[in-house]
């Protein structure tokens, strides 16, 4: 008899705009409560500037603006989640972070050809967890943006 093994992934949840996102726990490197964000001139909208956070400067990326949301005031659940993509380093404010939680890969589906058209590339998939619905992001094509901004304060001395 054939044993089938239930493989999983874990993920760190979060919320943003009434919708529920997940990141792989592999790409996440911190969660902070965010604090002081210095500005940076001509920046993408979506860059809310940089933040020093232990001994490294990071582009802080607004998803809520990122994914075209209207902006909202930081409160004491807004969070700055650390995630790496490559080899570069970069904070995203969210509302709300605070889960994690393990989803078996049979439960990530791919998403529907129109949400992905709409979307870009940043959906990976979507779980249905119990009666709620994730959307699993695509890091990298997330934080694409400020690549500009990450090789501008890499080539500072």
């Amino acid at each position: 008899m054939e044993e089938k093994r239930s493989t999983a992934e874990n993920f760190i949840l979060f919320g943003l705009a009434g919708t529920t996102y997940g990141l792989r726990t592999r790409d996440v490197q911190q969660m902070e409560m965010v604090e002081q964000i210095t500005p940076v001139p001509n920046a993408p909208a979506s860059v809310e500037g940089v933040v020093f956070l232990r001994g490294q400067m990071l582009p802080a990326l607004n998803l809520r603006v990122r994914f075209g949301f209207e902006k909202a005031p930081y409160n004491l659940s807004t969070r700055l989640i650390v995630v790496r993509s490559g080899t570069r380093s970069v904070g995203l404010i969210v509302d709300t972070a605070r889960e994690f939680v393990s989803i078996p890969t049979s439960a990530i589906q791919p998403p529907p050809e129109g949400i992905s058209n709409l979307s870009g590339k940043y959906i990976d998939g979507i779980a249905k967890l119990g009666d709620r619905i994730i959307l699993i992001l695509n890091i990298d094509d997330v934080v694409n943006p400020v690549e500009s901004i990450i090789q501008i304060k890499e080539e500072l001395p």
